[in-house]
Formats: C-alpha cells, sequence, structure tokens
C-alpha cells in the first residue's frame, strides 16, 4: 500500500506489505502525521519513519520468535516447525509465499538435526518414501490458487486429531511397520497438504517412528526426509515463481531463531527415550488438528 502526503506539508511517501490488522493500524498512524503536518511540518517526516519503523520491528521479532519455537518443536518431535511458522507468516505473505519461507527457515533446524544424527541415517527407508511424497507435492503444490483450501484445512485437521486419538489410545499402534497400503497412503496424504501449505510432517512422522528403535534413528530419518524435500519443493517454487529474492530477508531472520531453538532441543532430547519422544509426537500431532480445524 502506499501512503501519499500533501506534497506543501512535506510528508513522507512509503511502501509496506501488511496485512489487514497492520494497515488500519498504519492508516490511523497516517491519519495523525497528516494532521500534525498541517501545522508542523518539520515533524512529520520523523513521524512517519518512526511509525514504520515499528511496525517493522515488530514483524522481526515475530519471525524470530515463531523461529525459535519452530526449532524447538522440530528438534523435539522430529516435525512440526513449519506448522509454526504458519501460523504467523500468512499474516505478512501470500499463502503459497508463506509455505516456501516456512520450509527454508525450517531448513536451519533440519540440517542441524541430520548433522547432528548422522550416524543414524537409513537411506533406504527413506527412497522410496520420497519419491511417493514428491510426485504428489509436485502436483498439488500449483492447486493452492484453485481449491478451498480452508475446506481442506478442516479435513486435515479432523484426520490429525482422530490419528492422535487413536495412537494415544491404543497402546500397540506404531510399535510395527505399517502395511504398504497405510503407509502409501500416508505418503500421499503428507505430500498433498506439503505443496499446497509445507506441512507434510504429522504422518510421515508415524510412518518413520513405526520403523525406528531408538529415538536417534528415528530423528536422523525423518530429518533427512525432510531435508531433500526441502531441497526439491524449494526447487519447485522458484520455477513457478511463487519463491522470489525478496523473501531472503525473512528466511534469514527466521533462521536465526530456528536453529537456537533447535540447539536447545538437541540438549533436552539427550535425556528422552523413544517411548516419552512418541507421547509428544501423538499430543503436538492432536494439537497441530485442532489448530487446522479450528483456524
Amino acid at each position: 500500500m502506499f501512503f501519499v502526503a500533501p506534497k506543501r506539508a512535506r510528508l513522507v511517501v512509503f511502501q509496506a506489505e501488511a496485512s489487514p490488522q497492520q494497515a488500519e493500524s498504519l492508516a490511523a498512524g497516517v491519519r495523525s502525521i497528516l494532521v500534525i503536518s498541517l501545522t508542523s511540518p518539520h515533524e512529520a517526516p520523523t513521524l512517519a519513519l518512526m511509525l514504520f519503523k515499528g511496525v517493522l520491528n515488530m514483524t522481526w521479532l515475530l519471525i524470530i520468535l515463531f523461529g525459535f519455537l519452530a526449532g524447538l518443536v522440530q528438534g523435539l518431535t522430529g516435525f512440526g516447525a513449519a506448522i509454526m511458522m504458519m501460523i504467523f507468516l500468512p499474516s505478512i505473505l501470500p499463502i503459497a509465499e508463506s509455505a516456501g519461507v516456512a520450509s527454508l527457515i525450517m531448513a536451519a533446524s533440519v540440517l542441524t538435526l541430520v548433522l547432528r544424527y548422522r550416524h543414524d541415517i537409513h537411506l533406504k527407508r527413506i527412497i522410496v518414501p520420497f519419491l511417493v511424497y514428491a510426485s504428489v507435492a509436485a502436483w498439488s503444490v500449483h492447486l493452492v490458487r484453485v481449491l478451498d483450501v480452508h475446506l481442506l484445512r478442516m479435513l486435515l485437521g479432523g484426520l490429525l486429531i482422530v490419528l492422535s486419538l487413536y495412537f494415544s489410545v491404543n497402546k500397540n499402534a506404531g510399535t510395527k511397520p505399517y502395511p504398504w497400503l497405510v503407509a502409501g497412503l500416508f505418503m500421499i496424504i503428507s505430500g498433498f497438504f506439503n505443496g499446497l501449505f509445507g506441512i507434510g510432517g504429522p504422518l510421515m512422522a508415524l510412518y518413520f517412528l513405526s520403523l525406528a528403535s531408538t529415538t536417534g534413528e528415528y530423528i536422523a530419518n525423518i530429518q533427512t526426509f525432510f531435508l531433500i524435500d526441502i531441497v526439491y519443493i524449494t526447487t519447485l517454487r522458484v520455477l513457478n515463481g511463487i519463491l522470489t529474492t525478496t523473501v531472503i530477508p525473512f528466511i534469514l531472520v527466521g533462521m536465526v531463531g530456528a536453529i537456537l531453538g533447535t540447539v536447545i532441543a538437541a540438549r533436552l532430547m539427550n535425556h528422552l527415550n523413544l517411548a516419552i519422544v512418541k507421547r509428544y509426537i501423538y499430543v503436538f500431532i492432536g494439537v497441530s488438528g485442532a489448530y487446522y480445524l479450528l483456524f
């Protein structure tokens, strides 16, 4: 949006990308500046600059905060960084761009975890799931502008809540590898929603959790899977013009918080066994589902 002042009042002209709430706040501030400028023209540029910097600084702080929470959740459960970022990013960016930025901010957490648990990686468990997942994501990344994404989010939310309740109540669930039909459905659904929202973690977490015998093995495989996915899906988004160089500052600032959160999570992870991690994962899947269903 543009704010233009009367020439004789020597007001500043500036541009900002903002949500409706930010726009309303900015508009109110600009109206005040217009009034002041008519009586004290020399004060108007300073006031306009202060207003703009205030909104901008708060945006950066929120990006760092949500990046930190994203890294913390990713480090403790193996997924969820994109979910945390997508709570905030759509308020400042279009949803397609938000998904791309969330994925790249998550890259900092994912790479940190891959390096930490690199000795537990089993590539044979990753290749086939990724091929299925990536094929679906390549198709669904084009659908964000034509589908009723609100309805899809509600459907995903309902599914995640049901799965969370099932795995929390049934103590034997997820203790052995899933049949290929079930595993294949997990891959397809995850790939579909990853292409739309950059969120494909919850069901893939259940898949890799069923194959793991230790916490390190689970984290190593799912993070390697996500790292390959980030490179692939980001390439698609760049080629389709969804991501441009204008979002680089958001990504870099978010990575600062994400790395800090991941480092703290890694320290906590040393004191947790796989059974405790599973409980965290099932609970967070339910929380994620509730968020999609309600918001």
